[in-house]
C-alpha cells in the first residue's frame, strides 16, 4: 500500500500488486539498460512511489544504489554537491528537483542517464536538461498504475524545446487510450482524457470502495474477464507518430467569468519569457470572485509580464495578481505544493500609497475601491495589479460615464491603467465635451427587430448547418428532498415569461433575419417516471435522456429555443434538465437564470 501525496485531497491508500511493480522493473531495465556496473542515486523519499524504481531496479539488475541523505534531496548547494560526488550513472526526479539542480549550477555528466516523471516536464527545461546528460526519458503513470506507465526517450528532435513534451508510449504489457466523456475512443489530435489498463492497475484504494469503484471502472476493449481501466483525470491526445502528448490535468481546467482556460497554457506562455525562471497559474476566489493569480521566481515586473502575455493570449487569460517568490514551495515528494502558495496581496503595498490629489482622482479611487472590494486605493495604483479584469474594467466604465457624463471607451483603462492617467484622459474628455451616447431604452415591439452581431453569426451558422446541436447550451440538476412540481413549474413559465429571449425565433423578412417576440402563452413542465426502473437501469436512463436532451437541435423559426423536463427517480429524488440555445443565452445569463429560479419557487 503506498499513499498519494494527497495534493488534491485526502491522501488515498493505493494497493499495488507486486506482479504490477515486478512488471515496471522488468520493462525499464530494458529501457535504461541499466547494467552491474551501473550507480543509481536514490534521492526520493520512502513515501513516494517513484522510490521502488529507485531502490529495487538496480538491485534486480546487478547494479550498486547509493541513497542520498533527505537533507541533500531539499537543499540545491547539498543536492548538487551529493550528486556531483556520488558518480551515478542513473538518477530519477521531479521536474521540480531537475530545476533546483540545475538553478544550483550542476554541470552535469556525460554518462548520466536522466528520468523525469511525477510532474509535466516543461518543454525549455528538457531543453536544458538534455544539454547536460546523456540520455533522457521523460516518464509518466499515477501510482494507481504502479508508478510509471509510458516512457519516452528524448533527443535533440521537436521533441526538446517548444510545445508538450511527448510522455511517450506503454511500457510493457500496459494499454493506454484517450477518450471521450462516452469511455469512446477520440481521433488523433483531439483531446480526451487518459485512461489506462494492463498489469500496472492497482486493485484499488485501500477501505475506499466506492471511490476504488469511481476511478477504476471496467475495461471495454479487453478480452480478459474482470479487466479494468484506471482513469487518471489527465488530458492528453495521441500525436501522429503513435506517442502520447500530456496536456494537463482535468482539475488544472477552470472556469473563470464563464470561461474556460487552460492554466498550462498560460504557464507555458509565462516560461517563454526570458526572465522567468518558474512559475505556477492558479485560480483563486480569495477576494470573493474566482480570479487568476500567478506565482513566479524571476526577476520582472508585473507589467512586463502582462504586456508578454497579451501578445500571445486573450485579456482573460492574463492573469489578475503576480506573485513573486524566491522558489516555489515543494511537497516533500518534490512536486509543486499549490496548497502551500499564499494568497495575492491585491491591496496597495502603504509604503507606495499616495492620496488621491484632484477631485477627479478621488472620485475614480472611490469607484476603483467599490469596484475591487478595497478600502482604498491611491492615485498611482494599477487597475490591474489591484485584481482588476476586463468585465470589472467595463462596470468602470459605466460607473464614469454616469458621474462624468462622458462616454470613456473600454480601451483608455488598458493603455492608461493606473488612477492618475485615467483621471487625465476624464478631464481631457470632459474639456472637449464629447457626446455622451444615448442611453439604453425599450423599443417599440410592433414591429420586426434586428439581430445583435453575435446574434447574425449564429443565425448564419444555423443556416448552414441546420439542425446542429453544436450550440445547443443543455445542463442536468439532480434535485433531492420533496419536490413541488407544480411550483417548480410555475416558477419556470415566469421566468420565460419576464424574459422575451426565451420567447424569441428568428425569421427572414425581405433577405434579411429579424426577431419575432412571441406573447407568453403558458409554460408546461413534461415529467417523465422513470422511478419503477433499478437502480442502475434508472442512472442509465437518466444519462441516456439528457444525452438526446443535449443533442437535440432547436429550430430558430419555429422555437421554443428555452426547453425543460424533469425526470422522476424516486420520491425524493428528481433530475431537471434544461436547454437552450446559445442565440438566445450565455454563460452571464445562466447566473440570472438560476437565481430567479431558486427565488420564484421559494416564493
Amino acid at each position: 500500500v503506498i499513499y498519494t501525496s494527497g495534493s488534491t485531497g485526502r491522501p488515498k491508500g493505493v494497493m499495488n500488486a507486486h506482479r504490477g511493480v515486478v512488471n515496471l522493473l522488468w520493462s525499464m531495465r530494458g529501457t535504461v539498460a541499466i547494467a552491474p556496473g551501473d550507480r543509481l542515486l536514490a534521492i526520493t523519499t520512502l513515501a513516494f512511489d517513484i522510490s521502488v524504481l529507485e531502490l529495487f531496479l538496480p538491485l534486480l539488475s546487478g547494479a550498486r544504489v547509493e541513497i542520498l541523505a533527505r537533507s541533500a534531496a531539499s537543499d540545491p548547494a547539498l543536492l548538487r554537491e551529493a550528486v556531483a560526488a556520488g558518480g551515478g550513472t542513473v538518477l530519477q526526479a521531479t521536474p521540480a528537483t531537475w530545476r533546483l539542480l540545475l538553478d544550483a549550477g550542476w554541470e552535469g555528466g556525460e554518462s548520466l542517464r536522466a528520468l523525469s516523471g511525477g510532474e509535466a516536464l516543461p518543454a525549455e527545461l528538457a531543453a536544458r536538461l538534455r544539454e547536460r546528460v546523456g540520455a533522457l526519458w521523460n516518464v509518466y503513470g499515477p501510482t494507481e498504475t504502479t508508478i510509471w506507465s509510458t516512457a519516452q526517450h528524448l533527443g535533440a528532435g521537436p521533441d526538446v524545446g517548444r510545445g508538450h513534451v511527448s510522455i511517450g508510449a506503454p511500457v510493457a504489457n500496459t494499454r493506454v487510450y484517450v477518450l471521450d466523456r462516452y469511455l469512446s475512443p477520440v481521433p488523433a489530435g483531439v483531446p480526451g482524457e487518459l485512461y489506462i489498463g494492463g498489469a500496472g492497475v492497482a486493485r484499488g484504494y485501500l477501505g475506499r470502495p466506492g471511490l476504488s469503484a469511481e476511478k477504476f471502472v471496467p475495461d471495454p476493449f479487453a478480452a480478459e474477464p474482470g479487466a479494468r481501466l484506471y482513469r487518471t483525470g489527465d488530458l492528453a491526445r495521441w500525436r501522429p507518430d503513435g506517442t502520447l502528448e500530456f496536456l494537463g490535468r482535468n482539475d488544472h481546467q477552470v472556469k473563470v467569468r464563464g470561461l474556460r482556460i487552460e492554466l498550462g497554457e498560460i504557464e507555458a506562455a509565462l516560461r517563454g519569457h526570458g526572465s522567468v525562471a518558474d512559475c505556477v497559474v492558479m485560480a483563486r476566489a480569495d477576494a470573493g470572485e474566482q480570479r487568476l493569480v500567478a506565482y513566479v521566481v524571476g526577476g520582472v515586473e508585473a507589467a512586463e509580464l502582462r504586456a508578454h502575455l497579451r501578445r500571445s493570449l486573450p485579456e482573460y487569460m492574463v492573469p489578475s495578481a503576480f506573485v513573486f517568490l524566491d522558489a516555489l514551495p515543494l511537497t516533500p515528494n518534490g512536486k509543486v505544493d499549490r496548497k502551500a502558495l499564499p494568497a495575492p496581496e491585491l491591496a496597495p503595498a502603504e509604503d507606495r500609497y499616495v492620496a488621491p490629489r484632484t477631485p477627479v482622482e478621488e472620485v475614480l479611487a472611490g469607484i476603483w475601491a467599490e469596484v475591487l472590494r478595497l478600502e482604498r486605493v491611491g492615485a498611482n495604483d494599477s487597475f490591474f495589479e489591484l485584481g482588476g479584469h476586463s468585465l470589472l474594467a467595463t462596470r468602470v466604465v459605466s460607473r464614469v460615464r454616469e458621474l462624468f457624463g462622458v462616454e470613456l471607451p473600454l480601451r483608455a483603462l488598458f493603455e492608461g491603467p493606473t488612477v492618475a492617467e485615467l483621471a487625465g484622459r476624464v478631464e481631457e474628455m470632459r474639456r472637449a465635451g464629447l457626446p455622451v451616447l444615448p442611453p439604453v431604452v425599450p423599443t417599440e415591439r410592433t414591429g420586426p427587430l434586428p439581430l445583435s452581431f453575435a446574434q447574425e453569426r449564429l443565425w448564419f451558422i444555423d443556416r448552414l448547418e441546420p439542425g446542429s446541436a453544436v450550440y445547443n447550451i443543455p445542463m442536468a440538476w439532480r434535485l433531492g428532498g420533496a419536490l413541488d412540481q407544480a411550483a417548480l413549474e410555475r416558477a419556470l413559465g415566469e421566468i420565460v415569461r419576464r424574459h422575451e429571449a426565451l420567447r424569441t425565433v428568428f425569421r427572414e423578412a425581405d433577405g434579411s433575419p429579424v426577431q419575432v417576440i412571441a406573447p407568453f402563452g403558458g409554460f408546461a413542465l413534461p415529467v417523465e417516471d422513470l422511478s419503477g426502473l433499478g437502480e442502475a437501469d434508472r442512472e442509465a436512463a437518466v444519462r441516456r435522456r439528457a444525452g438526446e436532451e443535449a443533442r437535440r437541435a432547436f429550430d430558430l423559426s419555429a422555437g421554443p429555443l428555452f426547453r425543460a423536463a424533469l425526470l422522476r427517480l424516486g420520491e425524493e429524488d428528481h433530475v431537471l434538465l434544461l436547454s437552450m440555445h446559445h442565440i438566445v443565452s450565455d454563460g452571464w445569463s445562466m447566473g440570472v437564470l438560476f437565481r430567479e429560479l431558486s427565488a420564484l419557487y421559494e416564493a
